[in-house]
């Protein structure tokens, strides 16, 4: 069998998935459809906007499924009539079982952390927010429990002390595209001599932190409650989206759900200048380098005090 032989159907939405769909396409792979959210309303028009993966997907002439419900019964009809080896995952929803179950090789998935930390939805922005060093991509084989299917292959990469969560998730992207080009070729290595593919249990580990999604109630910061260097890591996990935001009063004014994308951490809440907004925390204090207030542009701190005077 060769990677043309290999029948692959690609499920996932956003531009981290594109990335690798379009390396398994331009890398000569046989992906035979796509399946990705349903269209929704977006912007002021409400016009109907393409996921990044269908708008790929359809430039490179793939057919895409976009079903309401995975389980529905004329979705799963026309997944079967497609006759897939092997389903590859990357950023897309919770498969029921008989999506799953349905090609011969079975499932893969491609996930944004180094599992078995961060299961769920958001494990770029939730490693930053700790404060982790590192972080990775994992590609594992599907199973009932979400996210904790056997390993197939896993790297590595640092993440710096001022790195935000945009900078971070383009390079795993980068990066998850060969694991998943690598996970096939391992695949197609094993069917063609006949061994079974290497795969390892996620370790047991006592401590595991989860990723959940985030919501914009999530967003906020608390000051009071958190160190600098707390709200230095929340800020920058949240950079440059969905945005940490708070309600600042600055110069005797209110401003409300100002987003802040970037910080600076200082050990007292002095001022060293006009052009600095600094806020008090638990411990030492921020110095707000980047923020957008509603209606705004995104500013650094010195534009943002020249345009309330």
């Amino acid at each position: 069998m060769t990677k043309k032989d290999l029948r692959i159907i690609f499920l996932g939405t956003p531009e981290f998935a594109t990335a690798s769909l379009r390396a398994l396409v331009e890398g000569g792979y046989n992906v035979v459809a796509v399946v990705t959210m349903p269209d929704k309303p977006a912007g002021r028009g409400h016009q109907m906007q393409f996921s990044d993966v269908k708008n790929y997907a359809l430039s490179v002439g793939l057919p895409v499924l976009q079903p309401e419900k995975l389980k529905d019964e004329l979705f799963i009809e026309a997944l079967r009539s497609y006759r897939a080896d092997l389903q590859i995952v990357v950023a897309f929803r919770m498969l029921p079982e008989v999506v799953w179950t349905m090609p011969r090789l079975g499932t893969f998935n491609l996930h944004a952390s180094l599992l078995p930390q961060y299961r769920g939805a958001a494990p770029i922005n939730w490693a930053v927010i700790n404060g982790d060093t590192e972080t990775g991509a994992t590609t594992f084989m599907l199973k009932h429990e979400i996210d904790t299917g056997n390993m197939i292959l896993q790297e590595r990469i640092p993440i710096g002390p001022d790195e935000n969560v945009g900078s971070v998730h383009d390079r795993l992207m980068r990066m998850g595209t060969g694991l998943v080009t690598r996970t096939v070729d391992l695949i197609i290595d094993c069917e063609n001599s006949g061994k079974p593919l290497p795969t390892t249990p996620q370790p047991e580990i006592a401590e595991l932190r989860p990723a959940p999604k985030i919501f914009k109630e999530d967003c906020e910061i608390h000051f009071d409650q958190m160190t600098a260097e707390q709200v230095h890591n929340f800020v920058r996990g949240l950079s440059p989206y969905p945005a940490a935001w708070a309600n600042l009063h600055i110069n005797g004014q209110y401003f409300e759900n100002v987003k802040i994308f970037a910080v600076e951490v200082r050990s007292t809440p002095s001022l060293e200048g006009k052009g600095d907004i600094v806020i008090p925390c638990r411990e030492g204090a921020v110095r707000i380098l980047q923020l957008q207030a509603p209606g705004k542009k995104r500013m650094d701190a010195k534009a943002f005090l020249n345009g309330i005077h």
